[in-house]
């Protein structure tokens, strides 16, 4: 993995976390961390457990949400009012 800068574990966590998501997109990694979906799949891959990874390549592949350009929506979405607010990637204290 080319990235500009060595990646924290909770980077990585993070980075995780996001890919995970349905509706956090590449883009959104792309502009927060500076890693191109191949690098996501490529931290994906060595981070992973095997089966793991197969799960969600399976998950993400042809998901419309993950690409900005191919989704059907704009901006909104659902946030739970339980959630912690995300600043600056760091998780505020209530």
């Amino acid at each position: 993995m080319n990235t500009k800068k060595e990646l924290t574990d909770l980077d990585k966590d993070r980075i995780i976390e996001m890919a995970w998501e349905d509706r956090t997109t590449f883009d959104a990694i792309l502009m927060q961390f500076g890693l191109k979906e191949q690098e996501v799949i490529d931290l994906m891959r060595i981070e992973m457990k095997p089966s793991s990874f197969r799960m969600w390549r399976e998950r993400v592949q042809g998901r419309k949400t993950k690409h900005e350009k191919l989704r059907d929506f704009r901006e909104g979405r659902f946030k739970c009012t339980m959630q912690r607010q995300i600043n600056n990637n760091k998780i505020s204290k209530r």
